[in-house]
């Protein structure tokens, strides 16, 4: 009988750990659109690239962005060269690379 409260609490918490995965994912899906959005929309990407914590995207016009909004997504530095931006978000650079080859396409 004491095995069935251990299968109970362990279907339990797969639930929780479900609901938790499904929760972030939107989170992310919707900070993502809001970077493209701040990177002046998908019609302003030309390309997205990352490298270890560094998300690279080149844009047609860098002087719609929005900068501050970027950094208030979590970005740890912005750095911007010509018509490219290289901004620091750590782990999830090569999530949001994907996510947003996925949109410009």
């Amino acid at each position: 009988m004491e095995w069935i409260q251990y299968v109970i609490i362990l279907l339990v918490l797969i639930v929780i750990t479900l609901v938790i995965v499904k929760l972030n994912s939107k989170d992310f899906s919707s900070e993502v659109n809001k970077l493209v959005k701040y990177l002046g929309g998908k019609d302003n990407i030309i390309n997205a690239e990352c490298n270890m914590s560094r998300f690279k995207v080149i844009l047609k016009d860098t002087s719609i962005v929005d900068k501050e909004g970027i950094q208030k997504l979590g970005a740890k530095g912005i750095v911007e060269i010509d018509n490219q931006l290289k901004i620091i978000f750590g782990r999830d650079a090569k999530q949001l690379k994907e996510y947003i080859k996925g949109i410009i396409k």
